[in-house]
């Protein structure tokens, strides 16, 4: 069955649980039924002659999709060429599409809002990123609510500009929201839907045309959602989807950096900078984030249960795979003795019967234990819970199966030559806890302050003064701060993305789109009546 037949005749999906998107999320594909996943250029959905071999079943190691291994780069070069720098709409040209994409959200939003459609979007986001079907909810909920809010005007708004008067009647200077035209998303593994969703269609919105390349190991999904998308109205000549790995990517990158006018990555530091290299600095980024949660001296025995619930749900929902996820812990001295124990009977509720935890799809058991016994082999490290792999399962070798782990560390140690190492970012369930007394929230500061990599961050206190001392010292673009402070929240109603960096992304908000997916354009209009304010020729 190809993808292109499972969504979308007249009506949505009549059957939306199909051969590879099971309602038990352990059961696997056959190797004669793989789900099959297409190509879309140029407005035609298309197979690939190649198809990736190592895309396996994260549950079971079986083969469940057949996702194309695109070789053939030329064609994409000729679509991205296609589009011009003025866009594929601005206030000047096409302007009807700003109205069009509002009609679409509308529509794609009202379909995600019916329960087999949010059914269908969550269990095949847990068949390839398994993670518990709550998690995998709220990124259906998310993508739905984005639409929502750019429904019917909400896109024209976007694009909404600014005058000033001139130096005399006629003239006057204008301020546009301009498109970049060509561009490119690149999105990551850990959230199949709703990352590539609202990243491209901000794009979108601001007149951008975009390639869109996603994780080949969940991408069947954005592969869906664009589906959906068409059927709501969208051009299917607006976007192209590439399937092909990271490295082929890379190439199409390199043989479009003249054409394509920005790409936008979400997903490693290390491939953000190469990318950026290649491409003269004209991306917009949301790399790695090792997050980080301070906690206040204020303790308050009303709300430990919740401050504890919350550490535990920070540091390992979707096994720690949310570049939001609280990778370190800075607590209180007031808050050890009762704060500590409870974390690990939280973590220990996890079980792969729920997915509460689940495969780690970017390191492996032996690279995940080689960073645990590194952490513990800092002076003073002591491990607090975990620390082993998980058994009784299927889970292949290629991906981490492992409990929920925390290392506490002495503050000093984050202070000297195993900063490094403490502060590189394990894309699992794992996280560093240290404590601090109250002469020692200077060198709390100064380790937040030596961090290389500002994405979230939270500040669990109610105490006004403390608040401000963390939050005036540190950079963090998305920051929580009260007693119900997090590092994870979806960008419903905010803005995401990292601070301190020019080139940084936002997603979610007016402001975030704007800001990542238009440039500033100045046109001065002067006319009217001719006054002898000037010089002909004659008199110079």
């Amino acid at each position: 069955m190809y993808a292109s037949e499972l969504l979308l005749a007249n009506t949505i999906m009549s059957d939306p649980i199909l051969a590879f998107v099971t309602v038990d999320p352990y059961d696997g594909m056959t190797d004669e039924h793989p789900g099959k996943v297409q190509n879309l250029l140029s407005g035609k959905w298309e197979s690939a002659p190649d198809i990736r071999q190592d895309i396996v079943d994260p549950m079971n190691g079986k083969r469940f999709l057949d996702i194309p291994d695109t070789r053939e780069l030329a064609p994409f070069l000729d679509s991205i060429r296609s589009c011009p720098k003025t866009g594929l709409h601005n206030p000047f040209k096409n302007t009807e599409r700003y109205i069009d994409l509002g009609r679409v959200c509308a529509k794609a939003a009202a379909m995600l809002a019916e329960k087999e459609v949010e059914d269908y979007f969550c269990k095949l986001t847990q068949r390839v990123m398994p993670k518990s079907w709550q998690q995998c909810l709220n990124e259906v909920v998310v993508t739905r609510v984005f639409l929502e809010n750019f429904a019917g005007d909400g896109v024209r708004f976007l694009a909404r500009g600014f005058s000033n008067p001139g130096d005399r009647t006629g003239q006057e200077s204008r301020g546009y929201r301009w498109p970049y035209g060509p561009v490119a998303v690149i999105a990551p593994f850990n959230f199949p839907l709703e990352i590539p969703a609202l990243q491209t269609m901000g794009a979108l919105f601001m007149g951008n045309r975009p390639v869109v390349k996603v994780d080949s190991k969940v991408s069947v999904v954005f592969e869906q959602f664009l589906r959906l998308l068409i059927h709501c109205g969208l051009p299917s000549t607006d976007v192209d989807l590439i399937h092909c790995p990271g490295a082929q990517m890379g190439k199409l990158i390199e043989s479009s950096k003249n054409d394509l006018r920005q790409v936008q990555f979400t997903g490693s530091s290390q491939v953000a900078e190469h990318v950026s290299a290649v491409m003269h600095g004209a991306v917009r980024l949301e790399d790695a984030g090792f997050d980080w949660k301070v906690i206040g001296p204020d303790f308050r025995e009303d709300w430990l249960d919740y401050v504890a619930w919350q550490v535990d749900e920070d540091a390992y929902n979707a096994s720690g795979q949310k570049c939001s996820a609280q990778s370190i812990l800075f607590v209180h001295d007031n808050w050890v003795d009762t704060l500590l124990p409870r974390l690990a009977g939280l973590a220990g509720r996890r079980v792969l019967d729920n997915l509460s935890i689940g495969p780690v799809l970017s390191w492996t058991d032996d690279q995940i234990q080689g960073h645990i016994d590194a952490v513990l082999a800092v002076p003073g490290a002591d491990l607090m819970f975990g620390g082993s792999p998980l058994t009784g399962h299927s889970i292949p070798e290629c991906y981490g199966a492992y409990e929920a782990t925390a290392i506490r560390v002495p503050l000093a140690a984050l202070s000297g030559e195993h900063f490094d190492l403490l502060t590189s970012e394990l894309f699992g369930p794992f996280q560093v806890v240290t404590t601090y007394g109250d002469n020692e929230l200077l060198q709390v500061l100064s380790v937040l302050e030596k961090m290389t990599h500002h994405l979230t961050a939270a500040v669990v206190s109610a105490d006004a003064e403390f608040q401000q001392k963390v939050l005036g010292a540190s950079v963090n673009g998305t920051t929580y701060c009260g007693m119900r402070a997090r590092t994870t929240g979806a960008p419903q109603n905010h803005w995401f993305g990292p601070s301190g960096d020019p080139r940084a992304a936002g997603i979610g908000t007016p402001e975030a789109i704007i800001s990542t997916w238009s440039g500033h354009r100045e046109i001065i209009m002067d006319q009217g009546s001719l006054e002898r304010d000037w010089e002909t020729p004659a008199s110079i």
